[in-house]
């Protein structure tokens, strides 16, 4: 029997990039085959047949999980989560990702965190609209011809964000970092990196953001933060003006077995031929539709924490990972992402894992939908956070 779930939103986006293909697939299992043919019916939903069902409509318990004790094993007691705004927009074309924190913040984030036992240290948001402008005025001369857009700009906000990270690290507390687009991911990785080396990287994204300057098709920074940090694809990071702290003291970078991608539909030819080189562990929206999130996530876990169970995991996770059915406000949407259930699956059984040291999410943009897509986008967001941080439904 073929079961169809209905969730609201307006009118389907206009769409950015390439879309993936789906053609003949091998037969599905049954929790995989509801989870795509929600996909598909959501998606053709008329709208008139979705009114009524917004998340204004819905009242959601804050409940932390019964095993709380046992998650988050790699935070100090008493257990301190450090939310550190990152309001980063220079990593692509539009205005609108420095809205993100706030926008956050003013969902109730705070008190949430405190209903799931948080202690919660709330940092003033980094002041990027200075330390970029000031970068960018005090080398002109150092502009590059890279192709690495705004790369002083983004290389001086992300080396704070880098210290910062670091410091809550060596603290015990948890580093949630709210974006901002997703070049803050080259600050993020470098402060986890030199605080825990062994950490492996979950990133849920449509896109690989795995570029380099001399193979991006567009530049932009917010698709480089994994082909900046990733060992083996550039030997000198110093040459990108604005980046040369990346090659001082320890020199981070993230070995491909320590990440896993989750979500993936639009990938960039360079990055493919990257990803399949260095042998990154994959999961495409294909395979969560052939698999099922469950087997997903048990997989993508299983890759991270066989070797060392102990080791601790950041979730970097893009708005655009989601199906812009759900998430149209953000700046690289793509039809045929994750259900509003699979999306929060995956934080959530990252959390079961115990293994959960930092966390962000980037690349809410409400400028770039309507009203009512704007607000359930911010919702989900919010929502995520707080499946991030340990909600649960039991």
């Amino acid at each position: 029997m073929m079961m169809f779930r209905f969730t609201a939103s307006k009118a389907v986006v206009a769409v950015v990039g390439k879309h993936a293909s789906r053609g003949a697939k091998p037969p599905l299992s049954t929790n995989a085959a509801m989870a795509l043919s929600s996909r598909r019916a959501s998606s053709s939903t008329p709208e008139s047949n979705r009114g009524g069902m917004g998340l204004a409509n819905v009242h959601q318990q804050r409940l932390p999980s019964e095993e709380s004790d046992s998650l988050f094993r790699h935070v100090a007691s008493p257990r301190t989560v450090s939310i550190i705004g990152a309001p980063m927009t220079h990593g692509q074309p539009f205005v609108g990702t420095d809205s993100g924190p706030s926008l956050l913040r003013e969902q109730g984030l705070l008190q949430d965190l405190s209903t799931l036992g948080w202690r919660v240290e709330d940092l003033p948001d980094l002041d990027f609209s200075n330390i970029c402008a000031q970068a960018g005025k005090a080398n002109p001369s150092k502009h590059n011809n890279l192709n690495a857009k705004h790369s002083l700009e983004v290389g001086a906000g992300t080396k704070v964000l880098a210290d910062l990270v670091e410091s809550k690290l060596k603290l015990g507390r948890f580093p949630l970092i709210l974006g901002g687009d997703h070049s803050i991911g080259i600050g993020s990785l470098a402060g986890i990196l030199r605080a825990r080396p062994e950490t492996g990287v979950i990133w849920v994204d449509a896109h690989a953001d795995l570029n380099i300057p001399l193979a991006s098709e567009s530049g932009n920074m917010h698709g480089m933060p994994l082909g900046l940090m990733m060992k083996g694809l550039i030997p000198d990071r110093s040459i990108i003006p604005g980046l040369e702290w990346l090659e001082k003291g320890s020199s981070p970078h993230l070995a491909p077995d320590s990440l896993v991608y989750v979500g993936l539909r639009d990938i960039d030819k360079a990055e493919r031929n990257f990803i399949r080189q260095l042998g990154i562990k994959t999961f495409t929206m294909y395979d969560i539709d052939h698999l099922g999130i469950g087997r997903v996530m048990d997989l993508a876990l299983e890759h991270l924490l066989k070797k060392n169970p102990d080791r601790p995991l950041h979730l970097s996770y893009d708005i655009d990972a989601v199906d812009p059915l759900h998430a149209p406000a953000t700046g690289t949407a793509v039809r045929g992402g994750l259900t509003w259930r699979e999306a929060h699956f995956v934080a959530e059984h990252v959390v079961k894992s115990g293994s959960l040291a930092s966390a962000e999410i980037v690349e809410v943009n409400t400028t770039l939908s309507d009203g009512q897509g704007a607000t359930e986008t911010v919702e989900l967001g919010h929502q995520l956070v707080n499946a991030m941080m340990g909600e649960a439904i039991l």
